[in-house]
Protein backbone atom coordinates (compact mmCIF):
# COMPACT_ATOMS: atom_id res chain seq x y z
CA UNK A 1 0.00 0.00 0.00
CA UNK A 2 1.38 3.34 -1.06
CA UNK A 3 1.95 6.49 1.56
CA UNK A 4 -1.19 8.10 -0.20
CA UNK A 5 -3.22 4.86 -0.15
CA UNK A 6 -2.75 4.37 3.41
CA UNK A 7 -3.79 7.78 4.19
CA UNK A 8 -7.06 7.85 2.45
CA UNK A 9 -8.35 4.44 3.60
CA UNK A 10 -7.58 5.33 7.29
CA UNK A 11 -5.11 2.40 7.87
CA UNK A 12 -2.18 5.33 9.16
CA UNK A 13 -4.85 5.51 12.14
CA UNK A 14 -5.14 1.79 12.63
CA UNK A 15 -1.39 1.86 12.97
CA UNK A 16 -1.58 4.80 15.07
CA UNK A 17 -4.18 2.96 17.54
CA UNK A 18 -2.36 -0.20 17.21
CA UNK A 19 1.21 1.60 18.62
CA UNK A 20 -0.90 3.08 21.43
CA UNK A 21 -2.81 0.66 22.81
CA UNK A 22 -1.15 -2.36 21.36
CA UNK A 23 -4.20 -3.70 19.70
CA UNK A 24 -6.42 -4.06 16.84
CA UNK A 25 -9.26 -1.65 16.03
CA UNK A 26 -12.42 -1.64 14.11
CA UNK A 27 -12.88 1.81 12.13
CA UNK A 28 -15.81 3.66 10.93
CA UNK A 29 -15.71 6.55 8.71
CA UNK A 30 -17.83 9.63 10.34
CA UNK A 31 -20.00 12.06 8.47
CA UNK A 32 -18.10 15.32 7.07
CA UNK A 33 -18.27 18.58 8.73
CA UNK A 34 -17.71 21.90 7.29
CA UNK A 35 -13.77 21.16 6.56
CA UNK A 36 -11.62 19.32 4.30
CA UNK A 37 -10.81 16.99 7.49
CA UNK A 38 -11.68 13.03 7.63
CA UNK A 39 -12.46 11.40 10.71
CA UNK A 40 -12.92 7.81 11.61
CA UNK A 41 -14.24 6.32 14.68
CA UNK A 42 -11.64 3.36 16.09
CA UNK A 43 -13.17 0.93 18.27
CA UNK A 44 -10.51 -1.56 20.26
CA UNK A 45 -11.51 -4.88 21.67
CA UNK A 46 -10.78 -3.94 25.05
CA UNK A 47 -13.09 -0.86 25.05
CA UNK A 48 -10.59 1.70 24.07
CA UNK A 49 -11.61 3.79 21.60
CA UNK A 50 -10.41 7.03 20.22
CA UNK A 51 -11.49 9.31 17.17
CA UNK A 52 -9.12 9.58 14.09
CA UNK A 53 -8.42 12.74 12.41
CA UNK A 54 -6.55 12.97 8.44
CA UNK A 55 -6.16 16.67 8.06
CA UNK A 56 -4.55 17.94 4.56
CA UNK A 57 -3.63 21.18 6.32
CA UNK A 58 -0.97 19.97 8.16
CA UNK A 59 0.22 22.97 9.90
CA UNK A 60 -4.10 23.57 11.27
CA UNK A 61 -3.36 20.12 12.68
CA UNK A 62 -0.60 20.49 14.37
CA UNK A 63 -1.83 23.95 15.90
CA UNK A 64 -4.91 21.78 17.24
CA UNK A 65 -2.89 19.40 18.72
CA UNK A 66 -0.51 22.01 20.36
CA UNK A 67 -3.17 24.08 21.50
CA UNK A 68 -4.79 20.46 23.12
CA UNK A 69 -1.66 19.91 25.16
CA UNK A 70 -1.48 23.39 26.29
CA UNK A 71 -5.52 23.46 27.39
CA UNK A 72 -5.24 20.15 29.22
CA UNK A 73 -2.46 21.58 31.17
CA UNK A 74 -4.56 24.26 32.78
CA UNK A 75 -7.68 21.76 32.78
CA UNK A 76 -9.37 23.15 29.84
CA UNK A 77 -11.97 20.29 29.25
CA UNK A 78 -10.21 19.80 25.64
CA UNK A 79 -9.63 16.08 24.08
CA UNK A 80 -6.36 14.17 24.88
CA UNK A 81 -4.16 13.80 21.89
CA UNK A 82 -2.93 10.02 22.08
CA UNK A 83 -0.37 10.25 18.86
CA UNK A 84 0.21 12.09 15.65
CA UNK A 85 2.05 10.88 13.07
CA UNK A 86 5.93 12.61 12.75
CA UNK A 87 4.46 15.05 9.21
CA UNK A 88 0.86 15.95 11.50
CA UNK A 89 -0.72 14.72 8.42
CA UNK A 90 -2.90 12.42 10.98
CA UNK A 91 -3.85 12.30 14.67
CA UNK A 92 -5.66 10.39 17.26
CA UNK A 93 -7.59 12.04 19.86
CA UNK A 94 -10.00 11.14 22.45
CA UNK A 95 -13.25 9.95 21.80
CA UNK A 96 -15.57 12.65 23.14
CA UNK A 97 -19.16 10.50 21.63
CA UNK A 98 -21.62 12.33 19.35
CA UNK A 99 -23.28 14.37 21.24
CA UNK A 100 -22.86 18.22 20.99
CA UNK A 101 -24.84 20.86 23.22
CA UNK A 102 -27.17 22.21 20.30
CA UNK A 103 -28.35 18.92 21.30
CA UNK A 104 -29.68 19.82 24.48
CA UNK A 105 -30.45 22.82 23.47
CA UNK A 106 -34.51 22.52 23.61
CA UNK A 107 -34.30 20.73 26.69
CA UNK A 108 -34.49 21.56 30.72
CA UNK A 109 -30.17 21.12 30.53
CA UNK A 110 -29.98 24.07 28.73
CA UNK A 111 -28.92 26.75 30.86
CA UNK A 112 -26.86 25.05 33.07
CA UNK A 113 -24.53 23.43 30.15
CA UNK A 114 -24.36 26.47 28.73
CA UNK A 115 -23.48 28.69 31.67
CA UNK A 116 -20.97 25.78 32.35
CA UNK A 117 -19.61 26.44 29.18
CA UNK A 118 -19.36 30.17 29.35
CA UNK A 119 -17.14 29.31 32.70
CA UNK A 120 -14.89 27.36 31.44
CA UNK A 121 -14.98 29.51 28.34
CA UNK A 122 -13.36 32.40 30.38
CA UNK A 123 -10.91 29.87 31.88
CA UNK A 124 -9.42 28.92 28.06
CA UNK A 125 -9.50 32.69 26.66
CA UNK A 126 -7.59 33.57 30.04
CA UNK A 127 -4.25 31.46 29.89
CA UNK A 128 -1.42 33.69 29.46
CA UNK A 129 -0.87 34.35 25.51
CA UNK A 130 2.77 33.70 26.35
CA UNK A 131 2.11 30.08 25.97
CA UNK A 132 0.13 30.26 23.06
CA UNK A 133 1.02 32.62 21.05
CA UNK A 134 3.30 31.06 18.80
CA UNK A 135 1.47 28.08 18.05
CA UNK A 136 -1.66 29.55 16.41
CA UNK A 137 -1.68 29.74 12.87
CA UNK A 138 -4.53 32.63 12.38
CA UNK A 139 -2.91 36.44 13.24
CA UNK A 140 -4.30 38.10 15.40
CA UNK A 141 -7.64 40.07 14.98
CA UNK A 142 -7.54 43.23 13.15
CA UNK A 143 -9.65 45.86 11.32
CA UNK A 144 -9.19 43.95 8.29
CA UNK A 145 -10.75 40.58 9.04
CA UNK A 146 -13.51 43.39 10.50
CA UNK A 147 -13.74 44.17 6.54
CA UNK A 148 -13.35 41.02 5.29
CA UNK A 149 -16.54 40.05 7.13
CA UNK A 150 -18.36 43.03 6.23
CA UNK A 151 -17.52 42.64 2.45
CA UNK A 152 -18.64 39.22 3.10
CA UNK A 153 -21.95 40.06 4.01
CA UNK A 154 -22.18 42.54 1.13
CA UNK A 155 -21.06 40.29 -1.75
CA UNK A 156 -22.47 36.40 -0.29
CA UNK A 157 -25.39 37.86 0.53
CA UNK A 158 -26.64 41.00 0.02
CA UNK A 159 -25.90 40.29 -4.38
CA UNK A 160 -27.62 37.31 -4.25
CA UNK A 161 -30.51 38.38 -2.39
CA UNK A 162 -30.95 40.82 -4.90
CA UNK A 163 -30.92 43.58 -1.92
CA UNK A 164 -30.57 47.26 -3.06
CA UNK A 165 -27.70 49.28 -1.69
CA UNK A 166 -25.44 52.22 -2.72
CA UNK A 167 -22.26 50.65 -2.47
CA UNK A 168 -20.51 54.06 -2.24
CA UNK A 169 -22.24 55.25 1.27
CA UNK A 170 -21.73 50.88 2.37
CA UNK A 171 -18.43 51.03 2.25
CA UNK A 172 -18.18 54.33 3.90
CA UNK A 173 -20.35 52.52 6.39
CA UNK A 174 -18.43 49.36 6.52
CA UNK A 175 -14.63 51.89 7.02
CA UNK A 176 -16.16 53.65 10.25
CA UNK A 177 -17.20 50.84 11.56
CA UNK A 178 -14.24 48.47 10.85
CA UNK A 179 -12.17 51.03 12.97
CA UNK A 180 -14.67 51.18 15.59
CA UNK A 181 -14.75 47.39 15.95
CA UNK A 182 -11.28 47.03 15.45
CA UNK A 183 -10.57 49.46 18.35
CA UNK A 184 -13.17 47.92 21.34
CA UNK A 185 -12.39 45.13 23.53
CA UNK A 186 -8.60 46.35 23.55
CA UNK A 187 -8.35 45.85 27.26
CA UNK A 188 -10.32 42.49 26.37
CA UNK A 189 -7.58 40.30 24.20
CA UNK A 190 -7.02 37.06 25.17
CA UNK A 191 -7.82 33.96 22.96
CA UNK A 192 -10.33 34.12 20.49
CA UNK A 193 -12.19 30.98 19.69
CA UNK A 194 -13.23 32.96 16.18
CA UNK A 195 -16.12 30.64 15.91
CA UNK A 196 -17.35 29.40 19.41
CA UNK A 197 -20.86 27.53 18.84
CA UNK A 198 -22.84 24.98 20.28
CA UNK A 199 -21.52 22.55 17.48
CA UNK A 200 -18.46 22.97 18.98
CA UNK A 201 -18.83 22.01 22.14
CA UNK A 202 -19.19 18.35 22.83
CA UNK A 203 -20.84 16.85 25.83
CA UNK A 204 -19.54 13.94 28.04
CA UNK A 205 -20.75 12.41 30.97
CA UNK A 206 -22.61 16.08 31.29
CA UNK A 207 -19.64 18.42 31.14
CA UNK A 208 -18.75 20.08 28.00
CA UNK A 209 -15.98 19.78 26.17
CA UNK A 210 -14.39 22.16 23.33
CA UNK A 211 -13.12 21.10 20.18
CA UNK A 212 -12.26 22.88 16.71
CA UNK A 213 -10.64 25.62 17.90
CA UNK A 214 -7.36 25.23 15.65
CA UNK A 215 -8.66 28.58 14.24
CA UNK A 216 -8.35 30.74 17.34
CA UNK A 217 -5.88 33.42 17.74
CA UNK A 218 -4.87 36.95 19.88
CA UNK A 219 -8.35 38.68 19.97
CA UNK A 220 -11.15 40.24 21.61
CA UNK A 221 -12.40 37.69 23.94
CA UNK A 222 -16.06 39.44 23.89
CA UNK A 223 -16.18 38.12 20.04
CA UNK A 224 -16.84 34.37 21.51
CA UNK A 225 -19.68 35.06 24.39
CA UNK A 226 -21.53 36.77 21.05
CA UNK A 227 -21.03 33.88 18.36
CA UNK A 228 -22.47 31.09 21.11
CA UNK A 229 -25.05 33.31 22.45
CA UNK A 230 -26.72 34.64 19.48
CA UNK A 231 -25.95 31.70 17.20
CA UNK A 232 -29.58 31.38 15.00
CA UNK A 233 -29.90 27.67 15.55
CA UNK A 234 -29.53 27.74 19.55
CA UNK A 235 -32.73 30.27 19.82
CA UNK A 236 -31.70 31.92 23.22
CA UNK A 237 -34.37 34.44 24.52
CA UNK A 238 -33.35 37.68 25.46
CA UNK A 239 -33.70 36.85 29.24
CA UNK A 240 -31.44 34.03 28.60
CA UNK A 241 -28.82 35.71 26.98
CA UNK A 242 -28.73 38.41 29.90
CA UNK A 243 -28.51 35.38 32.37
CA UNK A 244 -25.98 34.32 30.57
CA UNK A 245 -23.98 37.18 29.87
CA UNK A 246 -24.41 37.38 33.95
CA UNK A 247 -22.67 34.05 34.22
CA UNK A 248 -19.87 35.01 32.09
CA UNK A 249 -18.72 38.14 33.45
CA UNK A 250 -19.04 36.93 37.05
CA UNK A 251 -16.10 34.17 36.12
CA UNK A 252 -14.33 36.93 34.11
CA UNK A 253 -14.52 39.08 36.84
CA UNK A 254 -12.72 36.64 39.44
CA UNK A 255 -10.01 36.63 36.69
CA UNK A 256 -9.48 40.47 35.41
CA UNK A 257 -10.59 44.34 36.05
CA UNK A 258 -13.71 45.66 33.66
CA UNK A 259 -15.79 48.27 33.28
CA UNK A 260 -19.19 46.38 32.75
CA UNK A 261 -21.12 49.55 30.94
CA UNK A 262 -17.86 49.13 28.16
CA UNK A 263 -18.00 45.54 27.98
CA UNK A 264 -21.94 45.60 26.93
CA UNK A 265 -21.78 48.31 24.56
CA UNK A 266 -18.97 45.84 23.31
CA UNK A 267 -21.28 43.06 22.84
CA UNK A 268 -23.29 45.20 21.11
CA UNK A 269 -21.34 45.88 18.41
CA UNK A 270 -19.81 43.01 18.22
CA UNK A 271 -23.09 41.46 17.94
CA UNK A 272 -23.86 43.53 14.87
CA UNK A 273 -20.81 42.03 13.42
CA UNK A 274 -21.07 38.67 14.08
CA UNK A 275 -24.45 38.77 12.41
CA UNK A 276 -23.63 40.26 9.48
CA UNK A 277 -20.85 37.83 8.79
CA UNK A 278 -23.36 35.13 9.43
CA UNK A 279 -25.71 36.44 6.91
CA UNK A 280 -22.66 35.99 4.26
CA UNK A 281 -22.15 32.52 5.51
CA UNK A 282 -25.64 31.94 4.97
CA UNK A 283 -26.21 33.39 1.68
CA UNK A 284 -22.48 32.00 0.31
CA UNK A 285 -24.06 28.38 1.65
CA UNK A 286 -27.82 28.75 1.01
CA UNK A 287 -28.30 30.89 -1.92
CA UNK A 288 -25.01 29.86 -3.62
CA UNK A 289 -24.73 26.57 -3.30
CA UNK A 290 -28.07 25.66 -2.84
CA UNK A 291 -28.00 24.16 0.93
CA UNK A 292 -31.43 24.08 2.63
CA UNK A 293 -30.16 24.17 6.23
CA UNK A 294 -28.49 27.72 5.29
CA UNK A 295 -31.49 28.67 3.88
CA UNK A 296 -33.48 28.12 6.32
CA UNK A 297 -31.34 29.74 8.97
CA UNK A 298 -31.63 33.21 7.37
CA UNK A 299 -35.29 34.20 9.01
CA UNK A 300 -33.09 33.97 12.28
CA UNK A 301 -30.10 35.67 11.50
CA UNK A 302 -32.44 38.98 9.88
CA UNK A 303 -34.47 38.64 13.80
CA UNK A 304 -31.04 39.51 15.31
CA UNK A 305 -30.39 42.31 12.54
CA UNK A 306 -34.49 43.66 13.19
CA UNK A 307 -33.31 43.60 17.13
CA UNK A 308 -30.14 45.47 16.55
CA UNK A 309 -31.91 47.93 14.08
CA UNK A 310 -34.40 48.69 16.76
CA UNK A 311 -32.36 49.45 19.71
CA UNK A 312 -30.41 52.01 17.34
CA UNK A 313 -26.77 50.43 17.49
CA UNK A 314 -27.08 51.05 13.48
CA UNK A 315 -28.11 54.79 14.01
CA UNK A 316 -24.62 56.10 13.10
CA UNK A 317 -24.41 53.92 10.11
CA UNK A 318 -27.12 54.82 7.73
CA UNK A 319 -26.53 52.91 4.80
CA UNK A 320 -26.18 49.69 6.82
CA UNK A 321 -29.52 50.68 8.81
CA UNK A 322 -31.43 51.31 5.40
CA UNK A 323 -29.61 48.05 4.50
CA UNK A 324 -30.69 46.06 7.37
CA UNK A 325 -34.69 47.81 7.15
CA UNK A 326 -34.41 46.33 3.37
CA UNK A 327 -33.80 42.86 4.77
CA UNK A 328 -36.18 42.85 7.51
CA UNK A 329 -38.60 43.71 4.92
CA UNK A 330 -37.62 41.14 2.41
CA UNK A 331 -38.93 37.63 1.24
CA UNK A 332 -35.87 36.13 3.29
CA UNK A 333 -36.97 36.81 7.11
CA UNK A 334 -39.96 34.84 6.23
CA UNK A 335 -39.03 31.82 4.88
CA UNK A 336 -40.43 28.78 6.75
CA UNK A 337 -39.98 24.82 6.39
CA UNK A 338 -43.14 23.44 5.94
CA UNK A 339 -44.10 20.59 7.74
CA UNK A 340 -46.19 19.39 5.02
CA UNK A 341 -45.20 18.43 1.55
CA UNK A 342 -45.73 22.43 -0.99
CA UNK A 343 -45.94 22.30 -4.44
CA UNK A 344 -44.86 26.03 -5.91
CA UNK A 345 -46.03 26.64 -9.28
CA UNK A 346 -44.47 29.41 -10.95
CA UNK A 347 -44.98 31.28 -14.40
CA UNK A 348 -41.98 33.65 -15.43
CA UNK A 349 -40.51 34.68 -18.41
CA UNK A 350 -37.18 33.46 -19.40
CA UNK A 351 -35.78 36.63 -20.31
CA UNK A 352 -35.61 37.27 -16.49
CA UNK A 353 -34.17 33.89 -15.82
CA UNK A 354 -35.07 31.03 -13.81
CA UNK A 355 -37.47 31.26 -11.03
CA UNK A 356 -35.59 31.82 -7.46
CA UNK A 357 -35.44 28.30 -5.25
CA UNK A 358 -35.23 29.04 -1.86
CA UNK A 359 -35.95 24.83 -0.41
CA UNK A 360 -32.43 24.47 -1.24
CA UNK A 361 -33.67 21.72 -3.66
CA UNK A 362 -32.33 22.88 -6.87
CA UNK A 363 -35.74 23.72 -8.77
CA UNK A 364 -37.65 20.74 -9.44
CA UNK A 365 -39.16 20.42 -13.03
CA UNK A 366 -39.30 23.21 -15.41
CA UNK A 367 -41.41 23.75 -18.87
CA UNK A 368 -40.83 25.68 -22.17
CA UNK A 369 -44.35 27.05 -23.07
CA UNK A 370 -42.29 29.02 -25.79
CA UNK A 371 -43.49 26.70 -28.48
CA UNK A 372 -47.31 27.67 -28.21
CA UNK A 373 -49.00 30.42 -30.16
CA UNK A 374 -48.19 33.82 -28.34
CA UNK A 375 -51.14 35.85 -28.08
CA UNK A 376 -48.83 38.10 -26.95
CA UNK A 377 -48.15 39.20 -30.56
CA UNK A 378 -51.58 40.05 -31.46
CA UNK A 379 -52.53 43.82 -29.89
CA UNK A 380 -55.71 43.51 -28.59
CA UNK A 381 -54.01 40.87 -25.91
CA UNK A 382 -51.19 42.74 -25.34
CA UNK A 383 -52.57 44.27 -21.85
CA UNK A 384 -53.73 40.91 -20.89
CA UNK A 385 -52.04 38.08 -19.25
CA UNK A 386 -53.39 34.03 -18.79
CA UNK A 387 -56.10 34.71 -16.34
CA UNK A 388 -58.03 37.21 -18.20
CA UNK A 389 -60.82 35.09 -20.16
CA UNK A 390 -59.88 36.34 -23.85
CA UNK A 391 -56.23 34.63 -23.39
CA UNK A 392 -57.72 31.48 -22.31
CA UNK A 393 -60.27 31.38 -25.24
CA UNK A 394 -57.76 32.60 -26.97
CA UNK A 395 -54.99 29.37 -26.49
CA UNK A 396 -57.89 26.79 -25.28
CA UNK A 397 -59.45 27.19 -28.94
CA UNK A 398 -56.29 25.79 -30.82
CA UNK A 399 -56.04 22.40 -28.18
CA UNK A 400 -52.41 22.48 -28.10
CA UNK A 401 -52.64 24.39 -24.47
CA UNK A 402 -54.54 21.69 -22.67
CA UNK A 403 -52.54 19.07 -24.06
CA UNK A 404 -48.92 20.34 -22.57
CA UNK A 405 -50.73 20.80 -19.31
CA UNK A 406 -52.25 17.27 -18.82
CA UNK A 407 -48.46 16.12 -20.17
CA UNK A 408 -47.28 18.39 -17.83
CA UNK A 409 -48.79 16.84 -14.70
CA UNK A 410 -47.88 13.61 -16.10
CA UNK A 411 -44.54 13.97 -15.83
CA UNK A 412 -44.67 16.03 -12.38
CA UNK A 413 -47.60 13.64 -10.54
CA UNK A 414 -45.49 10.77 -9.66
CA UNK A 415 -42.82 12.89 -7.91
CA UNK A 416 -46.03 14.51 -6.07
CA UNK A 417 -47.08 11.26 -5.06
CA UNK A 418 -43.46 10.16 -3.87
CA UNK A 419 -42.77 13.05 -1.97
CA UNK A 420 -45.75 12.54 -0.23
CA UNK A 421 -45.14 9.28 1.19
CA UNK A 422 -41.82 10.21 1.96
CA UNK A 423 -42.56 13.14 4.06
CA UNK A 424 -40.54 15.86 1.77
CA UNK A 425 -41.33 19.33 2.24
CA UNK A 426 -41.45 21.11 -0.96
CA UNK A 427 -41.66 20.10 -4.84
CA UNK A 428 -41.00 23.67 -7.43
CA UNK A 429 -42.33 23.67 -10.68
CA UNK A 430 -41.76 26.23 -12.87
CA UNK A 431 -43.73 27.71 -16.56
CA UNK A 432 -41.94 30.00 -18.89
CA UNK A 433 -42.36 31.75 -21.87
CA UNK A 434 -40.86 35.10 -23.62
CA UNK A 435 -42.64 37.41 -21.56
CA UNK A 436 -43.69 35.54 -18.38
CA UNK A 437 -47.49 36.86 -19.12
CA UNK A 438 -49.82 34.98 -21.71
CA UNK A 439 -48.77 31.19 -21.94
CA UNK A 440 -47.18 30.67 -18.88
CA UNK A 441 -49.34 31.93 -16.81
CA UNK A 442 -52.04 30.29 -18.13
CA UNK A 443 -50.37 26.64 -17.55
CA UNK A 444 -49.39 27.54 -14.15
CA UNK A 445 -53.05 27.68 -13.26
CA UNK A 446 -54.15 24.73 -14.71
CA UNK A 447 -51.50 22.91 -13.31
CA UNK A 448 -51.68 24.20 -10.22
CA UNK A 449 -55.34 23.61 -10.03
CA UNK A 450 -55.26 19.71 -11.40
CA UNK A 451 -52.15 19.01 -8.78
CA UNK A 452 -54.50 20.25 -5.92
CA UNK A 453 -57.42 18.49 -6.85
CA UNK A 454 -55.45 14.98 -7.30
CA UNK A 455 -53.41 15.87 -4.53
CA UNK A 456 -55.67 17.26 -1.62
CA UNK A 457 -52.94 16.93 1.22
CA UNK A 458 -50.45 19.14 -1.18
CA UNK A 459 -50.16 22.58 -0.52
CA UNK A 460 -50.19 24.05 -3.74
CA UNK A 461 -49.08 27.67 -4.51
CA UNK A 462 -48.98 29.38 -7.33
CA UNK A 463 -46.77 32.60 -8.00
CA UNK A 464 -47.11 34.70 -11.37
CA UNK A 465 -43.42 35.90 -10.60
CA UNK A 466 -43.54 38.87 -13.66
CA UNK A 467 -47.28 40.44 -12.53
CA UNK A 468 -46.18 39.84 -8.71
CA UNK A 469 -49.27 37.35 -7.84
CA UNK A 470 -48.33 35.11 -5.25
CA UNK A 471 -52.03 32.81 -3.87
CA UNK A 472 -52.65 29.59 -2.50
CA UNK A 473 -55.06 27.22 -4.38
Amino acid sequence: MTHTENYASGEVLRLLFRQRFGEEACIERLPGAGSDRIYFRLKGKDGKNAVGTLGPDHRENECFVSLSEIFRSHGIPVPEIYAATSDMGAYLQEDLGRTDLLSYLKTPERIPLAADALRQLVRLQTIPSREWRRKVMSTPFSRRMVLWDLNYFKYDFLKPAGIPFDEERLEDDFETLSVAISKIGESLSGFMYRDFQSRNVMIKEGKPFFIDYQGGRVGPILYDVVSFLWQVKADFSEEEREALIGVYMEALAKIRAFDEAEVRRDIAMFVLLRTLQVLGAYGFRGLVEKKAHFIESIPGAISNLKDILEKGVLDPYPEIAAVARECVGSRFAHIIKNEVLKVSVFSFSYKRGYPEDLSGNGGGFMFDCRGMHNPGRYDEYKPLTGLDKPVRDFLEERGEVQEFVKKSVGIVAPSVERYLSRGFSSLQVGFGCTGGQHRSVYCAEAFAEEIKRRFADAQVEVIHREQGIREMK
